[in-house]
């Protein structure tokens, strides 16, 4: 049997809520929340790898693969920075619903339903696996197939849950049961990855770690901010070598 990434259950799940990817309001409020910070840490590190000068649109030139792209939340920011978008999703109605809204704003973004084992012939500068790695089928062949489409020296972001009792407790109790942030079974505890274990599968797969970062919710000034503390929600950085 051939190897995919691809987790139908899971498939499913966000098929189910992808007319609310665009609803601040809706099943997708914490990444509207989370996109100012993600966007911000992308931009930072890439402007420094690539020893780029900030500008208006300072990723110009870039080719962006942006893996698991849903409605295009993280797709769009990065297209008007400059820079050549990818999306790719094995959801259709994701994609559908990505190129709309890209069409409506008139925005030159490549989306299509895919899977990185199926991109052949073509690899980017940057890749982006936000909040994908804890839904695919097989980490590791997901992991081997994302750095087959970078490029050397590119730089591929990894965001994801830490497998810890307080990733339990605020990622999915809190989150989901108390405060409704997200529908019940959004996450699975089970699927979340300790930072040691990804840097290992990553470091097998021609990916040197560069940085880590924790990312923490403040409820105050209700912002996500980087943080010391990667025990729920962390990014990490890595180079095509």
């Amino acid at each position: 049997m051939e190897n995919n990434t691809i987790n139908i259950k899971e498939i499913e799940k966000f098929s189910a809520m992808a007319d609310e990817w665009w609803d601040p309001n809706g099943k997708f409020k914490p990444l509207h929340r989370f996109n100012p910070i993600r966007i911000e840490y992308i931009k930072k590190t890439l402007l420094l790898h690539f020893k780029i000068k900030d500008g208006l649109r300072p990723l110009s030139g870039l080719n962006i693969l942006d893996i698991g792209c849903g409605g295009g939340l993280l797709s769009e920011p990065m297209y008007n920075l400059g820079a050549n978008v990818t999306g790719i999703d094995a959801s259709d109605k994701n994609i559908n619903i990505a190129k709309s809204h890209a069409k409506r704003n008139n925005l030159k973004i490549n989306y299509e339903v895919l899977t990185p084992e199926k991109i052949k012939d073509k690899k980017f500068d940057v890749i982006l696996n936000m909040e994908i790695v804890e839904h695919v089928q097989d980490v590791k062949y997901f992991i081997k197939k994302s750095s087959e489409c970078l490029k050397k020296n590119g730089v591929m972001f990894i965001a994801t849950l830490n497998k810890t009792l307080k990733s339990y407790i605020f990622a999915i109790l809190g989150a989901e049961y108390v405060l409704r942030w997200l529908p019940i079974g959004t996450h699975e505890w089970d699927k979340f990855v300790k930072p040691e274990d990804l840097i290992q599968i990553c470091k097998s797969n021609s990916l040197k770690f560069q940085k880590k970062d924790g990312m923490k919710f403040n409820p105050l000034s209700q912002k996500w901010n980087t943080s010391n503390d990667d025990a729920v929600n962390y990014i990490t950085v890595f180079e095509k070598i």
